[in-house]
């Protein structure tokens, strides 16, 4: 099993677990918080470290923390790294995402209470970015 999907999965959420132990962070209750919203979410995912934040998708990162300044917490909704020209359409149905581009969202989240109060939305978001883009 050494080179399973499984396997490779245990590694970078273990990577993660000792990123977010070190992370000094004002708001690392709600980044927790959200983290374990999107895992939730879709089981699948793999969760890495990448630009300095958790990020989650499958082969390529689609859902990223940003993390500064550090008295906020944003998920960025994206394509991955490089910017894309193919055509991109998403229906936010939760009206969570706040468009930075046609290729890329941002959610904020204010407190633990704003992280409470989109739960159930965020939950469905994740799964249906996940499926559109990829």
């Amino acid at each position: 099993m050494g080179g399973s999907v499984l396997s490779a999965k245990r590694k970078t959420d273990s990577d993660a677990d000792a990123f977010l132990h070190a992370l000094k962070h004002e708001r690392k209750e709600e980044i927790e918080a959200v983290r374990a919203i999107i895992r939730a979410a879709d089981q699948k995912l793999v969760e890495r470290i990448k630009w300095n934040a958790p990020s989650y998708g499958y082969d390529d990162d689609r859902i990223t923390f940003r993390l500064h300044p550090k008295n906020v917490v944003h998920l960025v909704f994206h394509r991955g790294a490089k910017k894309r020209t193919d055509s991109f359409t998403f229906e936010d149905e939760t009206g969570l995402l706040d468009w930075l581009a046609g290729d890329r969202a941002v959610v904020k989240f204010d407190d633990m209470q704003d992280v409470r109060g989109k739960k159930t939305k965020l939950a469905k978001l994740v799964a249906r970015w996940m499926k559109a883009t990829n």
